[in-house]
């Protein structure tokens, strides 16, 4: 084990113990199948109870996430075994190299049969010995609204970030007619844009400007402390091999500027071999200069009009948005989106605070 000074604080990494009765390990997703299997386990067990109505995520997606993230973001995966040798937690630390530099993201994971035993505190304080090692000062993660992370997230005193509402289309209960109406609306206000369709990977020419896309959410609504993601066409690649690694089906509308050839804002729709019946909204944004159009309603009013074609089997479609994200709640609601299950949060602490000791009760 080694022992990491660093102001004032002392905290021991690596393998730790707590009272004999559990250890923390890490392990490499890429080449410990099993350790996955457990993790992911766990991960279901915790998600069927925090979350009972949203869908599931399938097996391969976990993995994907473990080995390569969302955008490829370096990271760590780490277990906790309890004294019969099973695996009664674990978590995910995601340590942004392109951006967000003080920030550290963990995901910690508990069976819901071994919380209140302190297996969520052991992990918070070994991933933020973790988040100390690589010059991080705050620990951020999320939590379901009314849930077991909800109430250690409050009992340790970590500060709450803005609610992220979660809806759900259902493709069978669209009013016949109603994305006729919708899309006859949007492509009057969008007259000289075209529309353009392309399935994974994103088209090489296209690289730079989808990151461009993806840079205009820079003033959506978030947390004060994250700054926004750096997307390069490298990250774009990223994002497609994770695509690739987690066995999705992907989707992506955009719209292109016929004046100028610029793709001016995109929508994209992932779907999973192992959830059937679902989809799942990615990326919708536009780019500031050609805002005021109509543009994300018609993208996703043509995206689904390619799915009822692509993809019959799909019966729902899940996205999410910040509570401050108005403008896109309204497009969604008229599409149809009605809210499900409870909200997420997001919740930051500072990691001198949890090594230092975090107060309330064990998890």
């Amino acid at each position: 084990m080694a022992l990491i000074r660093r102001a004032g604080l002392a905290v021991r990494v690596g393998m730790m113990r707590f009272a004999d009765q559990m250890r923390i390990e890490r392990f490499d997703p890429e080449t410990d199948p099993a350790r996955v299997r457990d993790c992911f386990e766990v991960f279901r067990a915790a998600e069927s109870a925090d979350d009972p109505e949203g869908p599931p995520m399938s097996r391969r997606v976990f993995e994907g996430w473990l080995r390569t993230g969302w955008i490829g973001d370096p990271r760590e995966t780490w277990f906790v075994s309890a004294a019969d040798d099973t695996v009664a937690g674990w978590y995910l630390l995601e340590l942004p190299a392109r951006d967000n530099p003080r920030l550290a993201s963990v995901f910690p994971g508990v069976r819901p049969d071994r919380r209140r035993q302190g297996y969520g505190t052991a992990l918070l304080r070994h991933a933020a010995g973790r988040a100390l090692a690589d010059g991080r000062s705050l620990l951020a993660s999320f939590a379901w609204e009314q849930s077991a992370g909800e109430k250690f997230a409050r009992s340790i005193g970590a500060t709450p970030g803005i609610a992220q509402l979660r809806r759900a289309l259902d493709l069978d209960a669209l009013p016949a007619g109603r994305l006729g109406e919708l899309r006859a609306a949007a492509e009057q206000a969008s007259a000289g844009y075209s529309l353009i369709f392309w399935t994974w990977p994103t088209p090489e020419k296209y690289l730079d400007q989808v990151a461009a896309i993806n840079r205009a959410l820079a003033d959506a609504p978030r947390d004060p402390s994250w700054e926004p993601s750096a997307w390069d066409a490298e990250r774009v690649r990223d994002f497609d091999r994770r695509i690739q690694l987690q066995g999705v089906r992907a989707y992506t509308v955009a719209a292109r500027h016929d004046a100028t050839g610029e793709l001016a804002g995109l929508t994209q729709v992932e779907i999973a071999a192992e959830s059937p019946g679902w989809a799942f909204q990615g990326l919708t944004a536009v780019l500031r200069a050609h805002r005021g159009h109509r543009l994300g309603l018609l993208l996703k009013v043509a995206m689904l009009d390619w799915l009822a074609e692509a993809e019959p089997g799909i019966q729902r479609i899940e996205t999410g948005n910040a509570d401050g994200n108005r403008h896109m709640i309204a497009i969604n609601e008229a599409l149809g989106y009605r809210l499900l299950g409870q909200p997420a949060r997001g919740w930051e602490l500072p990691v001198a605070d949890v090594l230092q000791g975090v107060p309330g009760s064990q998890s």
